[in-house]
């Protein structure tokens, strides 16, 4: 399996390759700078592709593709040590997905100083690959920080409303968390005496001397609101539906839909494993914390007007479920959890998308200054109801989010059957939304700005160069629908190795529902 180590490396390497290409051959035109930089976003979707063909369940708990490169903090432990279990593979093949359909989309919009722009977009796509590869916690930590960097410049070069306010909020939030999640690690590395950073190795280490349970109590109040923060746990939440509204689409893509998942991806992978007597001490916190993203933040959502500020807010909400069912510590719940990431990162990436394209259309966000747009643009249309209805967590089969939030909801039923009221809450506020906008933007009558606008800017359908981005995300969602235990074996197998994650219920839903 150590064969293919070296696809992971590329992954990481063509993208950061790319943006410095990109600047060189700006001089030869725009249609060099789309070709160099598509090719720095297709490689590693087409290498993570491959990865996921050949992977193997049967590693259970372990990882494949392994590759260990020495440094020069190799004294204190630390390693370019990459490869992919079962829960890093889905979201590893996930941000390449993404990647590419946000390149594809960032190629050919008319953003001033294209060059520099896509070159900060390859830029957090090297760092986006790298966070999933990274076994060593202090190059999960570097490749985080690495694709944060570019998100404020390109909120603050090329964001749009609000952009300074937004990006120097993000600035402090993320700066912030980040912060305490360092702080949080190094106390893990320190007390464990393992004198490596090395996930694999901190784990076998806290397996024979577990940190005292104080410690775990401190470092994981650390990583949780550190991580927290950098996944918009309410009430800490503010920064993030305002910098997805004044971010560059495809930025929003990447950030929202990837990045974000990075602090939920340090719980399942780090903090949960390595601090269990941590997480029995806080998990009244994050039960409570969880039900403000669901209901407070979702009541919110449902009175926001600015379609994009919509989006955001429905991203903030469905955070909520995810500490839900990392609270459960059940394999069933937090391989609900890993399967809405993937199934979350897709669907929100493509909403935002969606809401440029409706943007460059009415030239407006505002929901009320729209209206009848499914009669110009039915494609368009059905590709917002489908990727809407995937995010309100339509049942049935065909859709990948349905079967991540089922695993949730099941999870903590079995956790606290006083839960669900709460969860059933969120699916109505989240119907309520989600079908509002939907009626406001395609099916209602044409408001009067809608229809001044149109004389002139005659309104068009989806072309190809819209339709190609669009459809690499909705196709990866139906096939994660129809076929969920391509994903959910190797994240079962991964977490039934965790003593940590309770074995009584060892499969999500999707293992037995297969389609």
């Amino acid at each position: 399996m150590n064969d293919h180590a070296s696809l992971v490396q590329f992954s990481i390497a063509i993208p950061l390759v790319a943006a410095f290409l990109t600047m060189f051959v700006k001089g030869w035109g725009r249609p060099a700078i789309q070709i160099v930089s598509v090719t720095g976003f297709a490689i590693p979707a087409i290498l993570a592709l491959i990865l996921w063909g050949v992977y193997s369940p049967e590693t259970a708990g372990g990882y494949a593709f392994v590759s260990d490169m020495e440094t020069g903090l190799s004294v204190i432990g630390v390693s370019l040590h990459l490869g992919l279990n079962g829960v890093a593979l889905p979201l590893f093949v996930m941000a390449a997905i993404v990647g590419l359909a946000a390149g594809l989309y960032a190629a050919q919009s008319n953003a001033e100083n294209l060059h520099r722009y896509l070159a900060c977009l390859l830029i957090m796509q090297g760092g986006l690959m790298g966070v999933f590869a990274s076994i060593d916690v202090f190059f999960f930590y570097f490749f985080h920080e690495l694709a944060l960097i570019p998100t404020f410049i390109m909120i603050g070069v090329w964001g749009g409303r609000d952009r300074s306010y937004a990006a120097m909020k993000m600035t402090i939030y993320l700066t912030l968390g980040a912060m305490l999640s360092l702080i949080g690690l190094i106390a893990i590395y320190v007390k464990s005496g393992a004198n490596s950073f090395d996930l694999i190795t901190l784990k076998a280490a806290l397996a024979e001397q577990p940190l005292a349970e104080s410690v775990q109590n401190y470092a994981f109040g650390l990583l949780l609101f550190g991580f927290g923060i950098l996944v918009s746990l309410w009430p800490l939440h503010t920064w993030a539906p305002l910098g997805y509204g004044a971010a560059p689409s495809s930025a929003s893509m990447l950030h929202a839909g990837v990045l974000k998942k990075f602090g939920l991806y340090g719980f399942v992978q780090v903090a949960v494993p390595l601090l269990p007597d941590g997480v029995a001490q806080w998990e009244n916190w994050i039960v409570w914390l969880a039900l403000g993203n669901v209901l407070i933040v979702g009541f919110i959502a449902m009175a926001q007007r600015d379609l994009k500020q919509l989006i955001g807010y429905s991203s903030v909400m469905h955070m909520g479920y995810a500490f839900l069912g990392i609270a459960a510590m059940s394999v069933l719940g937090v391989g609900g959890v890993v399967l809405m990431m993937v199934a979350h990162g897709l669907t929100v990436a493509l909403l935002f998308m969606l809401a440029t394209m409706i943007h460059h259309r009415t030239h407006t966000f505002e929901m009320e200054e729209m209206g009848g747009l499914a009669q110009k643009a039915p494609v368009l249309s059905a590709f917002f109801v489908c990727a809407m209805m995937a995010s309100i967590g339509l049942p049935g089969p065909g859709l990948a989010n349905f079967w991540g939030e089922l695993s949730i909801f099941l999870a903590v039923y079995e956790f606290n059957p006083s839960l669900i009221f709460a969860v059933v809450a969120g699916i109505v506020i989240s119907a309520i939304y989600g079908l509002r906008s939907i009626a406001a933007v395609f099916f209602g009558k044409e408001s009067d700005d809608f229809l001044e606008v149109q004389k002139e800017h005659a309104v068009v359908d989806m072309g190809w160069h819209e339709r190609v981005p669009a459809l690499i995300l909705i196709i990866t969602l139906f096939f994660i629908g129809f076929f969920p235990k391509t994903v959910t074996t190797g994240i079962n197998d991964a977490l039934k190795s965790e003593a940590v994650y309770s074995q009584t219920a060892a499969a999500t839903p999707a293992h037995d529902h297969e389609h």
